[in-house]
C-alpha cells in the first residue's frame, strides 16, 4: 500500500543527506521590535529536530521529501 506523504510537514520539515531532519525556530514571525538583534538573528538559523520527535516526522515524511 502506497503511503501518503503530509503536505504540512514537507513544507516546514527537510531532510539532509545524512538522515538527520533540519526545522524552522519559533518566535520568529511575529512581536520583533521587542526582541534583541542576536535573537532575531538566532531564529534565522534552522535546528535539528529531536531524537525523540525525529520518529513522528518520519511518520509523516515516509519517503523523505
Amino acid at each position: 500500500m502506497k503511503l501518503k506523504t503530509k503536505k504540512s510537514a514537507v513544507k516546514r520539515f527537510k531532510v539532509t543527506k545524512t538522515g538527520k531532519i533540519l526545522r524552522g525556530r519559533q518566535m520568529a514571525s511575529h512581536l520583533k521590535s521587542a526582541k534583541s538583534k542576536s535573537a532575531k538573528t538566532r531564529y534565522k538559523k534552522k535546528a535539528f529536530v529531536s531524537k525523540p520527535e525525529k520518529k513522528n516526522v518520519k511518520r509523516l515524511l515516509p519517503y523523505n521529501l
